[in-house]
């Protein structure tokens, strides 16, 4: 399974004796893959699923900076900073990676240009995607940022917890108030969009919530 996926996005770019150290770990939906402020020691490539990546500021405020699909990178800054890991990442999904210890990759790829070109270019990118993530939370009103990650965090199942700590774990992350998302949810509600009790939220109406989205969504 590891060389299927080394062969199909090309992760060729590694010496072949760094190919060799890679391990292929799984997760499950809500398992926490790495915690923000916790010590890196691995580079994952991600070749299946869906993750959630979020960063808690130092009021402890929660903010959703994106959702991921294959391929992407996770620990590929803390590698060339050699820092604790900068986000939070969960599983959404059934997930699977491809994972590589950072002495692994200084012993085989330290001095490898087209690894090192690779990497720069996945950085590159990686900062961009938070520029607009970030963007996206300034200006865009509640019931968009709402909209989308109810739509974001069922991509396989139509519902997602609806208690008080549920609702208040979604209000940190999209960066408002919990009053703000509960008036938000009963308007869509009343708009036939979803479904609500104590428990569940229930999406009945993705396409009247994506038309609320529009392009601007969390993916």
């Amino acid at each position: 399974m590891v060389d299927a996926y080394v062969k199909q996005f090309e992760l060729t770019v590694l010496p072949e004796e760094a190919q060799n150290e890679l391990q292929l770990v799984r997760y499950e939906p809500g398992d926490v893959i790495c915690t923000q402020g916790d010590e890196a020691g691995h580079l994952r490539f991600l070749v299946k699923g869906k993750i959630r990546v979020s960063h808690t500021s130092a009021t402890g405020k929660r903010l959703v900076l994106s959702f991921k699909y294959p391929l992407d990178l996770i620990g590929d800054i803390e590698y060339i900073q050699r820092t604790p890991f900068l986000n939070t990442v969960e599983a959404v999904t059934e997930v699977e990676m491809l994972a590589i210890r950072f002495e692994d990759l200084v012993r085989h790829a330290h001095g490898e240009v087209a690894w090192l070109h690779y990497l720069l270019e996945e950085i590159t990118r990686k900062f961009e995607r938070k520029s607009q993530s970030l963007s996206f939370n300034l200006f865009y009103p509640v019931e968009v940022r709402l909209a989308s990650y109810l739509l974001s965090m069922t991509p396989n199942d139509q519902t997602l917890g609806s208690t008080v700590d549920q609702l208040t774990d979604i209000a940190d992350l999209i960066g408002t108030s919990y009053r703000h998302v509960n008036r938000t949810l009963r308007r869509f509600v009343e708009a036939g969009l979803i479904k609500r009790n104590r428990r569940v939220i229930t999406l009945v109406d993705r396409e009247g919530l994506l038309e609320i989205v529009g392009e601007s969504i969390y993916e």
